[in-house]
């Protein structure tokens, strides 16, 4: 059977290099958040299958009900026909311990050259994730050891790179899916032109409250727009101001200030109620560098006082230390009989459309008038 794989690999590398030019294969399916773990049966319990539903099974905190990072499905195969059913899926893990002699086993030691292979018996690597291997738009990850209980915990050890690593995928997927709907260029554009920053809108998004006011005797900016749809409100604000620096800035501040902007703006159908974040659940930041900036992405969820509502948010708080301007944008959605993991997903692909224009400058009008 492992010549048959080796065949069939060297096939794939040639073919793939044919179509550099264009790759014309077809593309993988299975559903968003799915992903296949190609293991033998025998295997279904073991410690290197209880890693990975610990890892990329596991509970998504920051999300209402606590949903499964992906929703992992097993399985095995014993003829080359079931191996080319599985090899079509979109996410798939293959796991076998590198002297495993299942068909699985098999399969991981025809994928890996004789180095990469000798790394593995060794210690030294475990992972290798192939791009659009068999088909277009596909992850794949090979994952190995030296031992069943050696792969575990490596895959325990390396948690956030490994389901990153998908994540990642996943939210360029959702990027490409979201646009090829429609979107709103000529809005984005004119954003562009008059406030020097811009975010891909889809063709649907309405957009309501555009403000400048002054707090505190500094000038601020505020925006917000809204996908209403039955059972599935969805909206998007944003607020910006001129800062000297941006050395203030941590989890506690970005909580803080997006919890007074959301008292002031996104307000309930009560006096007494507003969005706020639900201090009681977990919420996570992470800071990053995107587009060379320094920027901080904040996951919870929110709740309105007074009323018995929640739902998730995406926070990106973006510093431009070209023009000195601080951004602060927001999705956040009420729909609880959706499955919330896909739309915070789809909120994160679209806050990473978000751009500034870094040689920006207050138009001469503005100026006089701030004088």
């Amino acid at each position: 059977m492992k010549s048959v794989f080796k065949i069939s690999v060297f096939i794939l590398l040639i073919g793939v290099w044919v179509g550099c030019e264009g790759d014309y294969r077809q593309e993988a399916r299975g559903s968003f958040g799915e992903v296949v773990v190609l293991m033998d049966s025998t295997q279904f319990e073991s410690e290197t299958a209880e890693a990975l539903r610990e890892t990329f099974g596991g509970w998504i905190q920051t999300i209402p009900g606590k949903p499964p990072r992906f929703d992992l499905r097993f399985q095995d195969f014993t003829t080359n026909e079931q191996l080319e059913h599985y090899k079509r899926y979109r996410n798939l893990i293959v796991a076998a311990p590198i002297n495993d002699s299942t068909n699985t086993g098999e399969l991981v030691r025809a994928l890996l050259n004789d180095e990469i292979e000798q790394q593995v018996r060794e210690g030294e690597a475990f992972a290798f994730p192939l791009k659009d291997h068999w088909y277009r738009n596909q992850w794949v990850m090979l994952l190995s050891g030296q031992s069943d209980s050696t792969l575990a915990q490596q895959i325990r050890n390396s948690e956030e790179t490994l389901t990153d690593n998908l994540i990642n995928k996943e939210l360029n997927r959702y990027t490409e899916e979201i646009y090829d709907r429609g979107e709103q260029v000529a809005l984005a554009d004119s954003i562009w032109q008059e406030e020097g920053w811009k975010i891909r809108i889809q063709h649907d998004w309405i957009k309501n409250i555009d403000t400048t006011y002054s707090e505190n005797g500094e000038e601020q900016h505020f925006m917000t727009m809204r996908r209403p749809l039955p059972e599935n409100d969805r909206w998007f604000w944003m607020w910006w101001k001129k800062v000297d620096d941006a050395s203030q800035i941590d989890e506690d501040w970005i909580n803080a200030k997006r919890d007074s902007l959301t008292k002031q703006w996104i307000r309930g159908s009560r006096d007494s109620s507003y969005v706020t974040t639900a201090h009681n659940r977990p919420h996570e930041t992470e800071q990053f560098m995107f587009n060379d900036k320094l920027a901080f992405e904040t996951l919870g969820i929110w709740t309105m006082t007074n009323d018995a509502m929640a739902g998730p948010f995406v926070n990106f708080t973006v510093y431009d230390d070209k023009t000195n301007r601080l951004f602060m944008l927001e999705f956040a959605q009420f729909a609880p009989k959706y499955d919330k993991r896909r739309f915070v997903r789809q909120f994160r692909s679209m806050l990473r459309t978000f751009e500034t224009d870094s040689t920006w400058q207050t138009p001469v009008g503005e100026m006089a008038a701030e004088e």
